[in-house]
């Protein structure tokens, strides 16, 4: 019974489409019966996030003012990966894009749904390890700061609400309990 889907769909039509997202809106008979409408939002790219560890325990964050919520953000660093590209190559850019770093060694810790009642936006978080400098080179659309810091200082960020962002507050806790258990 979980498994079987409790919406019949009697119609859909794409609303709106860019180079990232589509959205459809689907004509239904919602699990109580009644109709209505259901709108979607369909990313075209997978959602990777990065937690980049020194061997003395920092981190680097990457601070950005978010259009969509008005807001200026601190995050691990993050980007989209297309489907046809492996997600670790595309961690592997967006690594260096943001912050200048490479690093010898990565760990996929966590995969998830970001909001999963208006997307189907799928993420994957890496820790990266052995990590070697470089120059950071951002897309044309992103103004960055790039922050080093404690981890554990990141950490105490995600508890006391400095940040926000579902990926990096996911990440951090699960950096957090790996570091914890001593399985990074």
């Amino acid at each position: 019974m979980e498994d079987k889907n409790p919406w019949d769909i009697k119609d859909s039509r794409a609303i709106y489409e860019n180079n990232w997202i589509q959205l459809t809106e689907f004509d239904v008979i919602n699990p109580s019966g009644g109709q209505g409408i259901y709108g979607k939002v369909h990313f075209k790219n997978l959602a990777i996030g990065i937690i980049p560890l020194d061997e003395e325990r920092n981190t680097w964050l990457v601070g950005q003012y978010r259009f969509p919520t008005d807001a200026y953000s601190w995050e691990i660093p993050e980007g989209g990966g297309p489907f046809n590209e492996e997600p670790l190559e595309a961690a592997k850019r967006e690594l260096a894009e943001e912050t200048g770093l490479r690093a010898a060694h990565w760990q996929e810790i966590q995969c998830m749904h970001l909001s999963n009642s208006v997307s189907d936006e799928e993420s994957l978080i890496y820790v990266a390890t052995g990590l070697t400098a470089g120059t950071a080179e951002p897309e044309e659309t992103e103004a960055l700061t790039v922050r080093k810091l404690k981890f554990e200082e990141a950490y105490q960020m995600v508890l006391n609400g400095q940040i926000t962002d579902s990926m990096s507050v996911a990440g951090i806790l699960k950096t957090h309990i790996l570091i914890q258990e001593n399985k990074i």
